[in-house]
């Protein structure tokens, strides 16, 4: 009985044991994700798993799980432009590992390939691209800027088997000095279009005054000619109309009472 005990000790043990390593055996390889099996004797296998679940040597094997989605990243660099004016420019990009190509970047920069590549490249390529315009280019054409990044890391990235989906400039700033010129300049060009405005202004108020006393010196002389001409019928008319006029704002005013007649009202027209 004890040695038939034993023996379901032993099988029990056995079964554990066999479930242990078959359990070690196995990996799972999760969404978005790829593997790659480093062999203790055969180094690094060139076959890449894709998902799911898989078999390996336990001890002899161990899986290197990468992440193949795109993923973001900053590059932040500070660099004169064509000016020598400081520019303080960010990078974004969107990179994810090249799946075939896998083996051959864990050999050559292990799992923290983002690292050690994308901060170099990026750095090299967007001081290349700033060099190349002045200050003002960089503002205006900031579009044209971001082209020539793209395509120039794009075309460095694939040297490292690195796919970039998007690239895109995403802060742009100057240093202090050339921002505080920049706002100089600014009020300086207001303060030319307001001294243009009080110019032109004042031209034309000019042209008005000289328009205006030509109109009342030929009213003097046709006024004057008239009397020459008619005697004092003309005058006699301007006091009966400035009598109506005075006339009907009394008719309409509510203090007064009656309207007073004589020569008071009609300006001394008998005179």
């Amino acid at each position: 009985m004890a040695a038939l005990l034993t023996r379901i000790g032993w099988i029990g043990a056995g079964i554990a044991f066999g479930g242990a390593v078959i359990q070690g055996a196995l990996y799972d390889v999760d969404g978005g994700h790829r593997a790659v099996i480093f062999d203790q004797f055969r180094g690094v296998s060139e076959i890449v798993r894709p998902e799911g679940t898989h078999f390996m040597i336990p001890v002899v094997q161990r899986p290197i799980i990468y992440d193949v989605r795109s993923q973001p990243r900053n590059i932040p660099v500070t660099t004169p432009s064509k000016d020598l004016q400081n520019v303080n420019i960010t990078l974004r990009i969107l990179y994810r590992p090249e799946v075939k190509s896998l083996p051959w970047i864990f050999k050559n920069y292990g799992t923290d390939y983002a690292e050690r590549v994308l901060p170099s490249i990026g750095h090299e390529i967007l001081k290349a691209v700033v060099a190349q315009h002045d200050a003002a280019e960089l503002i205006t054409q900031r579009e044209i800027v971001s082209m020539k990044c793209r395509e120039a890391l794009n075309s460095r990235a694939r040297d490292f088997h690195i796919i970039l989906d998007d690239i895109s400039i995403t802060h742009l700033t100057f240093g202090h000095e050339f921002t505080h010129a920049v706002e100089l300049k600014q009020v300086a060009q207001q303060e030319a279009e307001r001294a243009r405005f009080l110019v032109e202004r004042a031209e034309q108020e000019k042209i008005a005054n000289i328009i205006r006393a030509e109109g009342d010196s030929k009213a003097a002389k046709l006024i004057s000619n008239a009397l020459q001409e008619h005697g004092t019928g003309l005058i006699e008319l301007r006091k009966i109309e400035a009598a109506k006029d005075i006339a009907g704002t009394l008719s309409r005013s509510r203090n007064v009472a009656y309207l007073p007649g004589g020569k008071n009202l009609l300006l001394n027209m008998n005179v």
